[in-house]
Protein backbone atom coordinates (compact mmCIF):
# COMPACT_ATOMS: atom_id res chain seq x y z
CA UNK A 1 0.00 0.00 0.00
CA UNK A 2 2.74 2.15 0.89
CA UNK A 3 4.27 1.85 -3.04
CA UNK A 4 0.64 2.76 -4.00
CA UNK A 5 0.69 6.30 -2.36
CA UNK A 6 4.87 7.06 -3.03
CA UNK A 7 3.43 6.53 -6.71
CA UNK A 8 0.12 8.11 -6.45
CA UNK A 9 1.38 11.48 -4.75
CA UNK A 10 5.38 11.91 -5.37
CA UNK A 11 6.56 12.43 -9.06
CA UNK A 12 9.94 10.47 -9.62
CA UNK A 13 9.60 8.42 -6.41
CA UNK A 14 12.56 6.49 -7.18
CA UNK A 15 15.04 9.57 -7.36
CA UNK A 16 15.07 10.02 -3.77
CA UNK A 17 18.54 12.24 -3.81
CA UNK A 18 16.78 15.11 -5.90
CA UNK A 19 15.21 18.23 -3.90
CA UNK A 20 11.91 18.08 -4.77
CA UNK A 21 11.31 14.09 -4.09
CA UNK A 22 12.36 14.59 -0.72
CA UNK A 23 10.29 17.74 -0.26
CA UNK A 24 7.24 15.27 -2.14
CA UNK A 25 8.14 12.43 -0.21
CA UNK A 26 8.42 15.18 3.46
CA UNK A 27 5.02 16.58 2.30
CA UNK A 28 3.27 13.45 1.99
CA UNK A 29 4.53 11.90 5.58
CA UNK A 30 3.47 15.49 7.41
CA UNK A 31 -0.03 15.36 5.27
CA UNK A 32 -0.55 12.00 6.22
CA UNK A 33 0.59 12.18 9.91
CA UNK A 34 -1.53 15.20 10.63
CA UNK A 35 -4.68 13.53 9.46
CA UNK A 36 -3.99 10.41 11.39
CA UNK A 37 -2.65 11.66 14.39
CA UNK A 38 -5.54 14.07 14.62
CA UNK A 39 -8.19 11.34 14.01
CA UNK A 40 -6.47 9.20 17.23
CA UNK A 41 -6.36 12.39 19.24
CA UNK A 42 -9.82 13.33 18.94
CA UNK A 43 -11.54 9.55 19.55
CA UNK A 44 -9.37 8.93 22.68
CA UNK A 45 -9.81 12.44 24.29
CA UNK A 46 -13.34 11.84 23.66
CA UNK A 47 -13.14 8.06 25.44
CA UNK A 48 -10.45 9.97 28.17
CA UNK A 49 -13.25 12.67 29.43
CA UNK A 50 -15.67 10.15 29.28
CA UNK A 51 -14.43 7.78 31.29
CA UNK A 52 -12.46 9.92 33.40
CA UNK A 53 -9.12 7.42 32.27
CA UNK A 54 -5.73 9.77 32.54
CA UNK A 55 -4.21 7.32 30.84
CA UNK A 56 -6.11 7.51 28.06
CA UNK A 57 -6.30 11.36 28.14
CA UNK A 58 -2.57 11.20 28.18
CA UNK A 59 -2.41 8.87 25.24
CA UNK A 60 -5.08 11.12 23.34
CA UNK A 61 -2.55 14.22 24.06
CA UNK A 62 0.48 12.26 22.99
CA UNK A 63 -1.38 12.21 19.47
CA UNK A 64 -1.97 15.89 19.06
CA UNK A 65 1.78 16.50 20.38
CA UNK A 66 2.03 13.84 17.13
CA UNK A 67 0.18 15.51 15.06
CA UNK A 68 1.67 19.08 15.77
CA UNK A 69 5.06 17.48 15.80
CA UNK A 70 3.83 16.88 11.59
CA UNK A 71 3.00 19.96 10.90
CA UNK A 72 6.61 21.04 12.02
CA UNK A 73 7.67 18.70 9.86
CA UNK A 74 5.70 19.68 6.91
CA UNK A 75 6.77 23.54 7.51
CA UNK A 76 10.62 22.58 7.61
CA UNK A 77 10.66 21.05 4.77
CA UNK A 78 8.31 23.52 3.01
CA UNK A 79 11.46 25.85 4.36
CA UNK A 80 14.52 23.09 3.68
CA UNK A 81 13.16 23.26 -0.04
CA UNK A 82 13.80 27.38 -0.45
CA UNK A 83 16.52 27.59 -2.89
CA UNK A 84 20.18 29.24 -1.78
CA UNK A 85 19.71 33.28 -1.45
CA UNK A 86 22.80 36.13 -0.23
CA UNK A 87 21.92 35.01 3.20
CA UNK A 88 22.32 31.74 2.76
CA UNK A 89 24.61 30.45 0.24
CA UNK A 90 24.55 26.72 1.07
CA UNK A 91 20.54 26.51 1.10
CA UNK A 92 18.47 26.31 4.47
CA UNK A 93 18.32 22.14 4.50
CA UNK A 94 19.30 22.25 8.08
CA UNK A 95 15.80 23.65 9.19
CA UNK A 96 14.61 20.14 8.62
CA UNK A 97 16.63 19.16 11.61
CA UNK A 98 15.74 21.84 13.56
CA UNK A 99 12.24 21.16 12.78
CA UNK A 100 13.49 17.87 14.47
CA UNK A 101 14.70 19.11 17.34
CA UNK A 102 11.76 21.48 17.81
CA UNK A 103 9.51 18.25 17.44
CA UNK A 104 11.14 16.23 19.96
CA UNK A 105 11.40 19.06 22.17
CA UNK A 106 7.57 19.50 22.16
CA UNK A 107 7.06 15.73 22.85
CA UNK A 108 9.70 15.98 26.18
CA UNK A 109 7.61 18.81 27.29
CA UNK A 110 4.34 17.23 26.91
CA UNK A 111 5.56 13.89 28.39
CA UNK A 112 7.03 15.92 31.73
CA UNK A 113 3.06 17.32 32.49
CA UNK A 114 1.83 13.77 31.74
CA UNK A 115 3.63 12.40 34.02
CA UNK A 116 3.14 15.42 36.57
CA UNK A 117 -0.80 14.53 36.17
CA UNK A 118 -0.71 10.66 36.50
CA UNK A 119 1.68 10.68 39.48
CA UNK A 120 -1.25 13.17 41.04
CA UNK A 121 -3.78 10.61 39.75
CA UNK A 122 -2.07 8.09 41.85
CA UNK A 123 -2.17 9.92 45.52
CA UNK A 124 -5.86 10.81 44.48
CA UNK A 125 -7.38 8.00 42.57
CA UNK A 126 -10.37 8.60 41.02
CA UNK A 127 -11.78 5.17 39.30
CA UNK A 128 -11.95 5.21 35.16
CA UNK A 129 -15.60 4.09 33.40
CA UNK A 130 -13.95 1.50 31.01
CA UNK A 131 -16.88 -0.34 28.56
CA UNK A 132 -15.79 -2.99 26.30
CA UNK A 133 -16.82 -0.66 23.17
CA UNK A 134 -13.92 1.64 24.72
CA UNK A 135 -11.23 -1.63 24.88
CA UNK A 136 -12.22 -2.43 21.29
CA UNK A 137 -11.85 1.10 19.57
CA UNK A 138 -9.00 1.71 21.69
CA UNK A 139 -7.25 -1.59 20.62
CA UNK A 140 -8.51 -1.08 16.88
CA UNK A 141 -6.69 2.75 17.18
CA UNK A 142 -3.12 0.63 17.81
CA UNK A 143 -3.48 -0.89 14.33
CA UNK A 144 -3.77 2.58 12.72
CA UNK A 145 -1.01 3.92 15.04
CA UNK A 146 1.32 0.68 13.77
CA UNK A 147 0.74 1.74 9.96
CA UNK A 148 1.54 5.45 10.80
CA UNK A 149 4.98 4.47 11.98
CA UNK A 150 5.55 1.87 9.22
CA UNK A 151 4.91 4.32 6.77
CA UNK A 152 6.97 7.08 8.44
CA UNK A 153 9.48 4.81 8.67
CA UNK A 154 10.01 3.56 5.12
CA UNK A 155 9.85 7.34 4.09
CA UNK A 156 12.72 7.99 6.91
CA UNK A 157 14.82 5.60 5.22
CA UNK A 158 14.00 6.16 1.63
CA UNK A 159 14.93 9.46 1.44
CA UNK A 160 17.27 9.81 4.70
CA UNK A 161 15.08 12.48 7.31
CA UNK A 162 15.94 12.45 10.57
CA UNK A 163 13.14 14.15 11.75
CA UNK A 164 10.72 11.66 9.23
CA UNK A 165 12.15 8.76 11.54
CA UNK A 166 11.67 11.00 14.69
CA UNK A 167 8.10 10.69 14.09
CA UNK A 168 8.29 7.20 12.90
CA UNK A 169 10.00 6.39 16.33
CA UNK A 170 7.61 8.09 17.72
CA UNK A 171 4.21 6.42 16.50
CA UNK A 172 5.80 3.15 16.55
CA UNK A 173 6.28 4.13 20.72
CA UNK A 174 2.52 5.38 20.63
CA UNK A 175 1.00 1.65 19.43
CA UNK A 176 3.35 0.54 23.47
CA UNK A 177 1.73 3.46 25.07
CA UNK A 178 -1.84 2.51 23.76
CA UNK A 179 -0.81 -1.06 24.82
CA UNK A 180 -0.03 -0.50 28.21
CA UNK A 181 -3.55 1.69 28.18
CA UNK A 182 -5.58 -1.03 26.97
CA UNK A 183 -3.92 -3.48 29.47
CA UNK A 184 -4.95 -1.42 32.60
CA UNK A 185 -8.39 -0.61 31.62
CA UNK A 186 -9.04 -4.14 30.72
CA UNK A 187 -7.22 -5.42 33.89
CA UNK A 188 -9.45 -2.68 36.13
CA UNK A 189 -12.59 -3.85 33.92
CA UNK A 190 -12.20 -7.81 35.06
CA UNK A 191 -10.95 -7.13 38.73
CA UNK A 192 -11.88 -3.50 39.66
CA UNK A 193 -8.40 -2.36 40.54
CA UNK A 194 -7.63 1.18 39.34
CA UNK A 195 -4.09 1.18 38.03
CA UNK A 196 -4.72 3.68 35.52
CA UNK A 197 -2.86 6.30 37.12
CA UNK A 198 0.27 3.89 37.22
CA UNK A 199 -0.55 2.79 33.40
CA UNK A 200 -0.31 7.40 32.59
CA UNK A 201 3.04 6.66 34.22
CA UNK A 202 4.26 4.53 31.76
CA UNK A 203 2.76 6.15 28.91
CA UNK A 204 4.12 9.67 29.93
CA UNK A 205 8.08 7.45 30.36
CA UNK A 206 7.19 6.46 26.77
CA UNK A 207 7.01 10.09 25.74
CA UNK A 208 9.80 10.82 26.88
CA UNK A 209 12.13 7.98 26.14
CA UNK A 210 10.54 9.05 22.22
CA UNK A 211 11.60 12.67 22.60
CA UNK A 212 14.89 12.27 24.41
CA UNK A 213 15.79 9.69 21.09
CA UNK A 214 14.51 12.18 18.67
CA UNK A 215 16.61 15.34 20.47
CA UNK A 216 19.30 13.10 19.91
CA UNK A 217 19.13 12.27 16.90
CA UNK A 218 18.21 15.77 15.33
CA UNK A 219 20.84 17.77 17.05
CA UNK A 220 23.93 16.08 16.41
CA UNK A 221 23.48 16.97 12.58
CA UNK A 222 23.36 20.33 13.66
CA UNK A 223 26.36 19.66 16.38
CA UNK A 224 28.61 18.01 13.39
CA UNK A 225 28.49 14.41 13.25
CA UNK A 226 30.87 12.17 10.78
CA UNK A 227 29.30 12.02 8.04
CA UNK A 228 28.00 8.11 6.63
CA UNK A 229 30.81 5.66 6.25
CA UNK A 230 29.20 4.19 3.53
CA UNK A 231 29.41 7.75 1.48
CA UNK A 232 33.38 7.91 2.82
CA UNK A 233 34.40 4.89 1.36
CA UNK A 234 32.19 5.22 -1.92
CA UNK A 235 34.57 8.27 -2.63
CA UNK A 236 37.41 6.92 -2.04
CA UNK A 237 36.91 4.18 -4.19
CA UNK A 238 35.52 6.29 -7.12
CA UNK A 239 38.41 8.17 -6.96
CA UNK A 240 40.51 5.47 -6.74
CA UNK A 241 38.87 3.63 -9.53
CA UNK A 242 41.24 5.56 -12.03
CA UNK A 243 44.61 3.92 -12.57
CA UNK A 244 46.35 7.43 -12.36
CA UNK A 245 45.02 8.16 -9.39
CA UNK A 246 47.60 6.90 -5.96
CA UNK A 247 46.17 7.83 -3.08
CA UNK A 248 43.48 9.72 -1.34
CA UNK A 249 43.19 11.41 1.88
CA UNK A 250 41.90 14.85 3.92
CA UNK A 251 38.17 13.92 2.49
CA UNK A 252 36.25 16.56 4.16
CA UNK A 253 32.63 16.39 4.02
CA UNK A 254 29.97 19.84 4.72
CA UNK A 255 26.55 18.92 5.35
CA UNK A 256 24.22 21.38 4.76
CA UNK A 257 20.94 19.58 5.10
CA UNK A 258 19.57 16.86 2.89
CA UNK A 259 20.89 17.14 -0.80
CA UNK A 260 23.23 19.78 0.05
CA UNK A 261 26.67 17.90 0.77
CA UNK A 262 29.73 19.54 -0.18
CA UNK A 263 32.89 17.55 -0.09
CA UNK A 264 36.85 18.39 -0.80
CA UNK A 265 39.25 15.25 -1.52
CA UNK A 266 42.97 15.30 -1.91
CA UNK A 267 44.14 12.93 -4.97
CA UNK A 268 47.29 11.85 -5.43
CA UNK A 269 49.01 11.55 -9.06
CA UNK A 270 52.52 10.84 -10.05
CA UNK A 271 54.62 13.86 -10.19
CA UNK A 272 55.86 13.28 -13.43
CA UNK A 273 52.57 13.04 -15.07
CA UNK A 274 51.14 16.07 -17.73
CA UNK A 275 50.22 18.71 -15.69
CA UNK A 276 47.33 19.29 -18.09
CA UNK A 277 46.33 15.60 -18.07
CA UNK A 278 46.34 15.53 -14.53
CA UNK A 279 43.72 18.19 -14.60
CA UNK A 280 42.00 16.41 -16.98
CA UNK A 281 41.59 13.54 -14.65
CA UNK A 282 40.61 15.73 -11.94
CA UNK A 283 37.70 17.60 -13.41
CA UNK A 284 36.36 13.84 -14.92
CA UNK A 285 36.55 12.23 -11.20
CA UNK A 286 34.80 15.46 -9.74
CA UNK A 287 32.08 15.07 -12.37
CA UNK A 288 31.91 11.56 -11.55
CA UNK A 289 31.51 12.20 -7.63
CA UNK A 290 28.87 14.42 -8.35
CA UNK A 291 26.75 12.76 -10.93
CA UNK A 292 27.24 9.39 -8.65
CA UNK A 293 25.99 10.56 -5.07
CA UNK A 294 24.79 14.45 -5.92
CA UNK A 295 27.04 16.58 -3.38
CA UNK A 296 29.36 19.05 -4.74
CA UNK A 297 32.80 17.86 -4.78
CA UNK A 298 36.06 19.61 -4.94
CA UNK A 299 39.26 17.54 -5.87
CA UNK A 300 42.85 18.92 -5.07
CA UNK A 301 45.77 17.60 -6.93
CA UNK A 302 48.71 16.30 -4.89
CA UNK A 303 51.48 15.42 -6.83
CA UNK A 304 53.62 12.65 -5.20
CA UNK A 305 56.99 11.62 -6.85
CA UNK A 306 56.77 7.74 -7.06
CA UNK A 307 60.60 6.96 -9.11
CA UNK A 308 62.33 8.13 -6.26
CA UNK A 309 63.67 4.65 -4.63
CA UNK A 310 64.92 6.74 -1.62
CA UNK A 311 62.27 8.76 -0.83
CA UNK A 312 59.94 5.19 -1.20
CA UNK A 313 62.67 3.65 1.40
CA UNK A 314 62.60 6.91 3.87
CA UNK A 315 58.75 7.10 3.92
CA UNK A 316 58.53 3.27 4.84
CA UNK A 317 60.53 4.23 8.18
CA UNK A 318 59.03 6.70 9.05
CA UNK A 319 55.39 4.84 8.70
CA UNK A 320 57.57 2.04 10.57
CA UNK A 321 58.49 4.73 13.12
CA UNK A 322 55.08 6.36 13.35
CA UNK A 323 53.06 3.00 14.46
CA UNK A 324 55.63 1.21 16.45
CA UNK A 325 55.29 5.00 18.82
CA UNK A 326 51.68 4.72 18.01
CA UNK A 327 51.56 8.47 16.86
CA UNK A 328 49.65 8.34 14.16
CA UNK A 329 47.43 6.31 11.57
CA UNK A 330 48.88 7.01 8.28
CA UNK A 331 51.46 9.73 6.35
CA UNK A 332 50.44 11.68 3.46
CA UNK A 333 52.09 14.58 1.05
CA UNK A 334 55.64 13.06 1.50
CA UNK A 335 58.49 14.74 -0.03
CA UNK A 336 62.42 14.41 -0.19
CA UNK A 337 64.39 17.39 -0.28
CA UNK A 338 68.07 17.91 0.56
CA UNK A 339 68.75 20.14 3.47
CA UNK A 340 70.83 22.69 3.25
CA UNK A 341 73.50 21.74 6.43
CA UNK A 342 73.42 18.87 4.66
CA UNK A 343 70.98 15.37 5.01
CA UNK A 344 67.82 14.99 3.72
CA UNK A 345 64.94 17.07 4.72
CA UNK A 346 61.54 14.92 4.85
CA UNK A 347 58.65 17.14 4.37
CA UNK A 348 54.84 15.18 5.31
CA UNK A 349 51.55 14.78 7.11
CA UNK A 350 50.71 12.65 9.38
CA UNK A 351 46.86 11.80 10.06
CA UNK A 352 45.61 11.50 13.87
CA UNK A 353 42.38 9.67 15.15
CA UNK A 354 40.44 12.54 16.59
CA UNK A 355 40.28 9.89 20.19
CA UNK A 356 43.75 10.55 19.98
CA UNK A 357 45.06 12.64 23.83
CA UNK A 358 48.16 14.33 22.54
CA UNK A 359 48.45 17.69 21.10
CA UNK A 360 49.29 18.36 17.38
CA UNK A 361 52.48 19.75 18.88
CA UNK A 362 53.46 16.38 21.12
CA UNK A 363 52.46 14.40 18.07
CA UNK A 364 55.12 16.33 16.10
CA UNK A 365 57.55 16.94 18.93
CA UNK A 366 57.47 12.77 19.52
CA UNK A 367 57.50 11.94 16.19
CA UNK A 368 60.20 13.94 15.14
CA UNK A 369 62.31 13.28 17.75
CA UNK A 370 62.05 9.18 17.33
CA UNK A 371 63.02 10.03 13.42
CA UNK A 372 66.07 11.80 14.44
CA UNK A 373 67.26 9.43 16.83
CA UNK A 374 67.04 6.39 14.65
CA UNK A 375 68.33 8.56 11.30
CA UNK A 376 70.11 11.26 12.49
CA UNK A 377 70.87 12.30 8.79
CA UNK A 378 66.97 12.87 8.10
CA UNK A 379 65.40 16.15 9.65
CA UNK A 380 61.32 16.29 9.57
CA UNK A 381 59.38 19.00 8.89
CA UNK A 382 55.66 17.39 10.35
CA UNK A 383 51.95 19.08 9.60
CA UNK A 384 49.49 17.11 12.33
CA UNK A 385 46.27 16.22 10.54
CA UNK A 386 42.91 15.45 12.10
CA UNK A 387 40.17 13.10 10.85
CA UNK A 388 37.11 14.44 9.46
CA UNK A 389 35.93 11.45 8.37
Amino acid sequence: MYEVLFRRFVKNHDKTALPEVRFAYGNLSGRVGIAVNFLLSAVKLALGLMSGAVSVVADAVHNLADAAASIATLLGFRLAAKPADAEHPFGHGRVEYIAGFCIAGLILLIGFKLLEASVEKILAPEPPEVSVSMLVILTASIALQLWLGRFNKTIGERIDSAAIRAAAADSLNDCIATVVVVASLAFHYATGIDIDGWAGVLVALFILHSGWEAARDTLQPLLGQPPDPALVEGIEKTVLKHRAITGVHDIIIHDYGPGRIFASVHAEVPASMDFLKAHEIIDGVEELLRRKYHIIVTVHMDPVVTDNPEAERARAEVEAIMHENKLGESIHDFRMTTAKGGGKKLIFDVEVAPECKMTNEDVRFFLARAIEERHPAYHPVIRVDRFFC
